[in-house]
């Protein structure tokens, strides 16, 4: 087991090592392309806005490292939007950064579809931020779980597509994981979501391609 997570310096890194580390794996932290491209699996955290942590992964070159990735790649919450075509939160700048227009960035691109913002409706507020019931599909990803309960933080989210994997409700339903050959991506905090939250990142470590 050689499991990287990557260092996109707009990551709260230290929570992801540690749900692995209760798990018997010992991680490598690292923003070194070469690092990164040599292990069995990796782990793509974020924090903050899309636009921001773009711009760090553009600056760290690792934007073209990780598009080429065939192992195992999971990206977590705001990870998770970082591996789909393209977001809705841009921040300040990000229109330079990118190329884009403003109010919307250039994500990976590795998993179709698009992170829009998530619309308030029936008096709860945004960001959604607590526990929720999620529904899971036979995806590898969730062997032996049945409709767990997953910590989610998070005001953008990405539409139910052909990529989705596993949903959830939150003044919309929306997409609590989606897929796409090697990479997958789960909006919710596995790290912060208990006995459940560790069997996705167990399961993840069981994977190969």
């Amino acid at each position: 087991m050689n499991l990287v997570i990557v260092n996109t310096r707009v990551a709260n890194l230290a929570s992801v090592d540690f749900a692995f580390r209760r798990l018997g794996v010992t991680p490598v932290i690292s923003a070194d392309p070469e690092i990164i491209k040599a292990a069995s699996h990796v782990v793509l955290p974020g924090v903050g806005t899309a636009s921001a942590a773009m711009r760090s992964l553009e600056s760290l070159g690792l934007v073209p490292v990780l598009r080429a990735l065939t192992q195992p790649v999971l990206g977590i919450c705001l990870g998770m939007q970082m591996l789909t075509e393209r977001s809705a939160e841009a921040g300040a700048g990000s229109a330079v950064a990118t190329g884009e227009t403003a109010g919307s960035v250039a994500c990976l691109g590795v998993i179709p579809g698009v992170i829009e913002r998530m619309q308030a409706a029936g008096g709860k507020p945004l960001p959604h931020m607590g526990w929720n019931r999620t529904e899971v599909s036979d995806h590898p990803l969730f062997e032996g779980l049945s409709q767990p309960w997953f910590y989610f933080v998070h005001s953008f989210a990405a539409p139910i597509s052909e990529q989705t994997i596993a949903s959830c409700e939150y003044t919309q339903a929306f997409s609590a994981a989606i897929a796409h050959n090697n990479f997958m991506g789960v909006q919710f905090h596995p790290e912060r979501s208990g006995a459940d939250g560790a069997r996705v990142l167990k399961n993840f470590l069981e994977l190969s391609c």
